[in-house]
C-alpha cells in the first residue's frame, strides 16, 4: 500500500522504509548521547565519593546540585546568570549590527576595504584578553567594558567573513543588474544580501558563542556579578562547587543559545 503526501504524491515502501530508518538512527544516537551523559554523572559521583579522585578540587554532582538549590533559593544564581545573558545579548547585538554595517561600506567602496582590511587582520589576530585591562583603564570596571571586551572578541573577524561573502556572491547578476541601469543600492538590496543569508546566520553562530566568551573573559576583570564573577570568586576562595556550576550553566547557556540561531535559521531557509 502507497502513502500520500500533502500534495498528493505517492510515496512507496521503499521510502517509507527509508524514513523509518533515519528517524530510527537519530532517537539512537540521542539515546547514546544521554548514555554516556549518565555515564559520565555516575563514574564522577562514585570516583568522588570514594575518594579515586579529589572531592575537594572536583567536587561532584550531588554537591553541584545542592549548590544549585541553595543559589536558587536565594536569588542569587539567576541574578548572576540574568547579567552574564544580558551582556552576551548586548554584545551580540552590537556585533552584528556593526560588522553588517561596516562590511557593507566596504563592499560599496572598495578604496576603504583596502586601507583597512589590513588593520582589522592585526586587530582580529591579537589576543583579546590583552585588551581587557587597558579597556578597564579606559572605561572603568562596569558592564560597558565587559560589553566592549565581548565585542572586541567578536567583531574584527566577523566583518572580515562578511566582508568575503559579500565579494563571493554571483557576480552575474551584479553585471546584470548593472546592465540595465541598476543602481549600487539595488545590487545590495537584490542580489548581496539575499545571497549571503546562509553566511550570515553561520557568522551569528560562531559570533554567539564568542560574545559569551568575551562576556566571562571581562567578568573574570571586571566584574562583581555575573557567571564569570562566580568562578573567579569561587576559586579564589576554593568554592570549587561554585566554579563548576558556573561552567556547566555557561556550557548549557551556549548550547541553548546555539540552538535558538540553529532554529531561527531553519525557519530563514524556508523562505529563501
Amino acid at each position: 500500500m502507497k502513502m500520500k503526501t500533502s500534495d498528493n504524491i505517492p510515496v512507496s515502501a521503499a521510502q517509507q522504509e527509508y524514513v523509518r530508518k533515519i528517524k530510527k538512527n537519530h532517537i539512537l544516537i540521542r539515546v547514546y548521547q544521554l548514555l554516556i551523559f549518565i555515564c559520565f554523572l555516575f563514574l564522577w559521583e562514585y570516583t568522588a565519593k570514594n575518594g579515586i579522585i579529589n572531592a575537594f578540587i572536583f567536587c561532584c554532582p550531588s554537591k553541584l546540585f545542592t549548590t544549585m538549590m541553595d543559589m536558587l533559593k536565594d536569588g542569587s544564581l539567576l541574578h548572576h546568570i540574568g547579567i552574564t545573558l544580558y551582556e552576551t545579548l548586548a554584545g551580540f547585538a552590537i556585533v552584528i549590527a556593526g560588522s553588517l554595517i561596516i562590511a557593507t561600506l566596504f563592499w560599496w567602496n572598495k578604496t576603504l576595504s583596502r586601507v583597512l582590511e589590513p588593520y582589522l587582520v592585526i586587530l582580529n589576530a591579537l589576543p583579546k584578553s590583552a585588551l581587557a585591562p587597558v579597556l578597564i583603564v579606559w572605561l572603568g570596571a562596569n558592564k560597558t567594558t565587559i560589553i566592549v571586551c565581548a565585542c572586541s572578541v567578536a567583531i574584527f573577524g566577523s566583518i572580515l567573513n562578511l566582508y568575503t561573502g559579500f565579494t563571493s556572491v554571483d557576480a552575474d547578476k551584479i553585471k546584470l543588474i548593472e546592465t540595465l541601469k541598476g543602481s549600487r543600492f539595488q545590487c545590495l538590496k537584490l542580489v548581496v544580501l539575499p545571497g549571503s543569508i546562509p553566511n550570515i546566520i553561520s557568522i551569528m553562530k560562531v559570533n554567539i558563542g564568542l560574545c559569551l566568551v568575551g562576556v566571562v573573559i571581562g567578568e573574570f576583570l571586571a566584574a562583581r556579578e555575573g557567571l564569570g564573577y562566580l568562578i573567579i570568586y569561587g576559586s579564589q576562595t576554593f568554592k570549587m562547587s561554585n566554579v563548576l556550576l558556573s561552567i556547566v550553566i555557561l556550557c548549557v547557556i551556549a548550547m541553548l543559545l546555539y540552538t535558538i540561531l540553529q532554529y531561527f535559521e531553519k525557519k530563514l531557509s524556508e523562505y529563501f
